[in-house]
C-alpha cells in the first residue's frame, strides 16, 4: 500500500480526545478501523501476555518450560501439547465476559462507523458482544475453531472445548493427531483473511488503537498503513509505537504543529468511556454493556448447570498450574530451546 506523495490535509486542533470528537462530527466519519490487543480484555479478568508481574509470560517463568513462549510454539506443541492445554483451560472462551471496550467497538458498528476491527486477541470476546463477524479480523486466529495438526481436518468445537476445560489434549478421530485451536502459534503464518483485508487501511478515515504493545509484526506496522491525512488515536496504559524514523510510528509531539496523532493514557475502558461521553454516546454504551452482560451471565449459569459433576472448572488462578506443568516437563530431557 503505497503512501508516496501524500500530503496531510486534515489537521486536528489539538492532540486531544476533544479534537478527535470534533473531527468525527465535522468530517462525518464513517470508516473507522480499530486495532485492538490484549489490553482490552484485562478488565474481563484475562491476563495479557507481557505486563510486568501480571502477564501470562511472567506467570509462566516459574514453570519448568524450556522458555516461556514455548506454550505457544508450534514445534514445542507438536512434541508436548499438555502445557498449552493446561493453560488453555484458564483462558478458554466461555469463562469471561466482554468489557465496555468490546461493546464500544460494537457500538461503532451500530452507528454505521466501523470499517473493521483488527484484533490480536484469541479470546473471541468481540464475537460475544454481537459484533458481526464480517467486521472482525482475528490477526492471530482464535479459539472459535480448531483443526488437526496432521491431517488438517476441522474438529468438533464442542469436543475441543470439553477437553480444554478439563485440561485434556483432544485427538483427531481420523488420524489420531493432536488437535489445536486455530490460533496462530510462533512458527505459523497469519490467517489468509488478515492479508486479504489489508486494503481496508487505504479507505479508513480514523484509526483507533486500543490496548496493544505494538511489538508484534506485522500487526504493529499497520498503524502506518492509513493515509497520512487520517488521525490516529492510541488508548493505552503506556505510550507505544512512537516514531523512530521519518514516516513510521506515532508522532504525538509534532514540531511542525500538525496534529494527527492523539494519546490517551489510561485503561481502555477509561479511554472509551471518556470518548463516549464526549460523543454523547455514554448512555447508549452503558445500556448495551449492561444488557449484554446480563444476557451472557444468564447464559453461562445455564451452561454451568448442565455440566456433569466433577467437570466444574477448578484451579482458576494461572499460578496454580505450576505444579501441573512441573510434572509435565520434569521428564523432558531435551536440550532447552533458546529465544
Amino acid at each position: 500500500m503505497s503512501k508516496a506523495n501524500q500530503t496531510i490535509k486534515t489537521v486536528l486542533k489539538e492532540p486531544t480526545l476533544e479534537s478527535i470528537v470534533d473531527y468525527i462530527k465535522e468530517k462525518n466519519v464513517k470508516k473507522v478501523i480499530v486495532m485492538s490487543g490484549a489490553g482490552i480484555s484485562t478488565a474481563a479478568g484475562i491476563p495479557d501476555f507481557r505486563s510486568k508481574d501480571t502477564g501470562l509470560y511472567h506467570n509462566l517463568q516459574k514453570f519448568d518450560l524450556p522458555y516461556a513462549e514455548a506454550v505457544f510454539d508450534i514445534d514445542y506443541f507438536m512434541e508436548k501439547p499438555e502445557p498449552f492445554y493446561a493453560l488453555a483451560k484458564e483462558i478458554y472462551p466461555g469463562q469471561f465476559l466482554p468489557t465496555k471496550t468490546h461493546y464500544f467497538i460494537r457500538l461503532l458498528q451500530e452507528k454505521g462507523m466501523l470499517l473493521r476491527n483488527f484484533t490480536q486477541n484469541i479470546d473471541t470476546l468481540e464475537r460475544l458482544t454481537g459484533l458481526d463477524q464480517d467486521y472482525i479480523i482475528e490477526a492471530h486466529g482464535s479459539f472459535a475453531s480448531a483443526s488437526c495438526t496432521e491431517c488438517k481436518e476441522k474438529a468438533d468445537s464442542d469436543m475441543v472445548r470439553d477437553h480444554a476445560l478439563r485440561g485434556k489434549v483432544p485427538k483427531c478421530e481420523s488420524c489420531d493427531g493432536f488437535i489445536k485451536p486455530d490460533i496462530t502459534f510462533f512458527g505459523e503464518n497469519l490467517p489468509k483473511r488478515f492479508y486479504d483485508n489489508l486494503s481496508d487501511f487505504d479507505d479508513a478515515d480514523l484509526l483507533i488503537v486500543l490496548g496493544t504493545s505494538l511489538q508484534v509484526q506485522p500487526f504493529a506496522s499497520l498503524i502506518d498503513e492509513v493515509p497520512k491525512s487520517v488521525p490516529r488515536l492510541l488508548i493505552n496504559k503506556e505510550m507505544v509505537g512512537v516514531q523512530k524514523s521519518k514516516g513510521s510510528g506515532f508522532d504525538f509531539k509534532s514540531k511542525k504543529g500538525v496534529h494527527k496523532d492523539v494519546y490517551f493514557s489510561g485503561t481502555c475502558d477509561e479511554g472509551v468511556t471518556k470518548l463516549a461521553e464526549l460523543l454523547g454516546w455514554d448512555k447508549e454504551l452503558n445500556k448495551m454493556y449492561e444488557k449484554g452482560t446480563e444476557k451472557l451471565k444468564s447464559q453461562y449459569v445455564k451452561e454451568e448447570t448442565e455440566i456433569e459433576p466433577g467437570q466444574q472448572k477448578e484451579d482458576k488462578e494461572v499460578d496454580q498450574l505450576a505444579d501441573v506443568l512441573d510434572k509435565l516437563t520434569a521428564e523432558d530431557s531435551s536440550t532447552p530451546k533458546t529465544t
